[in-house]
């Protein structure tokens, strides 16, 4: 079979399951290739597809995430790997590095950044590809999600810049940080999810109690100690949480910043210096 008819095939096939069936096939072809998606596309007359693509089809048939079949995800300006011991990266946790890179507009930018539930490192190492001149660390208390991590770092060139410890959130840690970077666990216990999310994903980066707040009440009373003058710390949110998780942050003193993603809906707080207590 051609590459084109393939294709066209393959995004039959996924319609039904996928709100980006034409993507995951090329993606699927240009890793059961060999090739950048790019290169492929160029060369769409020129290919026939190997066997193994249908296997790599069935699997997302299947409703395994793209990125687990592929083994990596791109996010920022990186491309990290990826495992069922990690959160996949999305499109929505850009919107922390975004409100970093205004924070720090016109500045040398940050020194040290602390990445709280680091999970494949996505943030911190996209924050470290953004300020070359920065080190940093990420914090997990998943010993799968730090060997992720710690690939994806030496993979990106940055085993010197970036160090990951196991650990339970910030316990421990006796240090003060330019930029703090944390995308929890915010969904409530016994929501419903995608089959892609709930059989693929790990459940101790999704779960927060009952009404998805358990960690942010954690890193509320605890994120001041954290911060150098001048510093800014973002929370990843879900996109009904822009009044819970900004109340508990107020609570502790901050006068928090709500901030929304690409589709206009609530996604980081913001956290600066406290300005009472």
């Amino acid at each position: 079979m051609t590459l084109a008819d393939w294709l066209r095939d393959a995004a039959t096939r996924l319609a039904p399951i996928s709100e980006t069936a034409r993507l995951d096939a090329e993606l699927i072809a240009a890793h059961a290739l060999g090739r950048s998606r790019a290169a492929m596309l160029l060369n769409l007359r020129d290919l026939t597809m190997p066997q193994e693509a249908d296997a790599l089809l069935a699997r997302r048939l299947g409703h395994e995430p793209i990125a687990h079949i592929i083994g990596s995800r791109d996010f920022w300006t990186i491309t990290v790997r990826v495992s069922p011991d990690v959160l996949i990266p999305r499109p929505d946790s850009e919107t922390l590095i975004e409100a970093a890179v205004a924070h720090f507009a016109g500045s040398a930018g940050p020194v040290r950044i602390l990445d709280l539930g680091t999970g494949s490192g996505a943030l911190l190492l996209a924050a470290l590809d953004q300020w070359p001149g920065a080190t940093g660390v990420g914090v997990d208390v998943s010993p799968g999600a730090i060997e992720v991590a710690r690939d994806n770092a030496d993979r990106l060139g940055m085993t010197i810049r970036a160090d990951f410890i196991e650990n339970n959130w910030a316990k421990g840690i006796d240090e003060r940080f330019d930029l703090i970077l944390c995308n929890p666990p915010y969904i409530p216990a016994g929501e419903t999810l995608s089959p892609e999310v709930a059989d693929h994903e790990p459940h101790g980066a999704l779960f927060a109690g009952a009404d998805g707040l358990d960690c942010y009440r954690i890193l509320a009373p605890d994120i001041a100690r954290l911060m150098a003058p001048g510093a800014i710390a973002l929370f990843e949110i879900g996109h009904d949480q822009g009044a819970s998780v900004p109340a508990l942050f107020a609570a502790e003193g901050f006068a928090p910043q709500l901030l929304r993603d690409l589709a206009g809906r609530d996604r980081c707080v913001a956290i600066g210096e406290r300005t009472t207590r």
